[in-house]
């Protein structure tokens, strides 16, 4: 009964969401810390800005996630789509108001002002992280319309418009932060992106879900007779509760595999930019075209490549495979030497291009059609709650240990790989 539904309905709309939404986030990105500096704070203050976000969504995904199953994906993407409309406008009023300092601290590396500005840019990030559960209630609407055969290849659609978001997004920060406005106009972009977002949401999303535990299975009215209303589903007593969802088979051990691996990707996103600006030497310039070629180089995989593979391998014998190239792009990515990075970013597109669609689907998989929003809004919480670790711990352990930092992202990455091998069936 469900097969239909999802023939009927195009991926257009929600991929379109998941790059819009992407496009929005990046095309800041590269101007943050140089709001934070002018509103009083420093690099310290600048990793805790990125961690409040992660703080609050580690609280709201799973809550969106139940919400979704209960009350339809639409409604709470639609909502979760405000909450970020909403809180770019809080983060713009942030440029009207007064740089007053409040407190002064005297730290080893200076003075730290905090200004009602800066206190001002951490609610906005915090209202955006709080109904920042729009990826994890994407990936159930993106579950609701694919059948288990196709969601390897549709999951990789996915991560392509994510990564063509983050691709074009810190072009057009460049073009945008050229003006006379500077950061304004990127930050008013971004409000126009949460807009369109929206639109797309509200006029051209259909709801995925069958039907929405709203109605008791008894009631009874003459729309229901006459097929004007969704049909029933199996009564449930609220939102799916934690322990009900942690004993589902496999999903504890696949929230583990999570953990690890945001934790690895995560002290990589922390620490390679510091690595690249004062150790290689590089230029903004230089770092922007790397990560452009990785995420160019992400979406070829992702795209064709994983489309192929998909046919021929197992989910789980791909998360497996892609994980041993993402440990060995981590160990390039240790050199000093222009070729051998190069050569590491290539392997890191290939192995994350294989591995994270194939882990999204075994973990979609293992959900269930009950209790997918609530599964993917867990594992955002865990996503969140590796992001905060791994945000603050890859700074402090590039001081200590430098280039060696991507060594122990390595090792994250073949410890989930070895344990995935788990989830191979012979």
């Amino acid at each position: 009964m469900g097969a239909p539904t999802r023939k009927a309905t195009s991926l257009f709309p929600i991929l379109l969401v998941n790059f819009i939404g992407t496009l929005g986030y990046s095309i800041v990105l590269p101007f943050l810390v140089a709001v934070v500096t002018r509103f009083g704070g420093n690099a310290v203050v600048y990793g805790i800005v990125g961690a409040t976000y992660s703080a609050f969504q580690l609280i709201g995904a799973p809550l969106l996630g139940q919400w979704s199953d209960i009350y339809g994906r639409r409604k709470v993407l639609l909502l979760s789509q405000l909450g970020t409309f909403v809180s770019w406008l809080v983060f713009l009023l942030a440029f009207f108001l007064p740089a007053r300092p409040l407190f002064r601290w005297g730290l080893s590396d200076g003075v730290l002002v905090v200004t009602i500005p800066l206190l001002v840019l951490f609610l906005a990030r915090a209202m955006d992280g709080l109904t920042g559960g729009n990826v994890s209630v994407a990936n159930a609407y993106l579950a609701d319309l694919t059948k288990e055969s196709e969601r390897e290849k549709n999951f990789g659609k996915m991560a392509v418009a994510a990564n063509l978001g983050f691709i074009l997004g810190p072009v057009l920060a460049g073009l945008l932060g050229a003006t006379t406005l500077g950061e304004i106009v990127p930050v008013l972009a971004a409000l126009a992106i949460s807009l369109a977002a929206s639109l797309v949401i509200g006029l051209y999303l259909p709801e995925s879900k069958p039907c929405v535990l709203q109605h008791s299975p008894e009631s009874t009215n003459v729309r229901k007779v006459f097929g004007q209303e969704h049909r029933d589903c199996v009564k449930t007593s609220g939102p799916s509760k934690l322990r009900e969802v942690l004993r589902i088979k496999n999903i504890p051990f696949l929230l583990l595999l999570y953990f690890l691996l945001f934790i690895g990707f995560n002290l990589f996103y922390a620490a390679f930019p510091v690595h690249a600006l004062t150790h290689l030497h590089w230029t903004i310039t230089g770092l922007g075209v790397f990560f452009s070629f990785l995420g160019l180089t992400t979406v070829c995989v992702q795209g064709p490549l994983l489309s192929r593979l998909a046919d021929r391998f197992s989910a789980a014998t791909l998360a497996v495979v892609g994980g041993v190239i993402l440990g060995t792009a981590f160990l390039f990515l240790t050199s000093d030497r222009l070729p051998s990075l190069y050569l590491g970013a290539a392997l890191f597109s290939l192995g994350n291009g294989l591995q994270w669609p194939s882990f999204m689907t075994l973990l979609s998989n293992a959900a269930g059609a009950r209790h997918q929003g609530a599964v993917q809004g867990l594992g955002g919480s865990v996503g969140s709650l590796a992001s905060i670790v791994g945000l603050l711990l890859g700074g402090v352990l590039y001081t200590t240990l430098g280039g060696s930092t991507f060594t122990i992202s390595a090792m994250l990455i073949f410890v989930a790989s070895l344990l995935s091998l788990k989830l191979v069936r012979p």
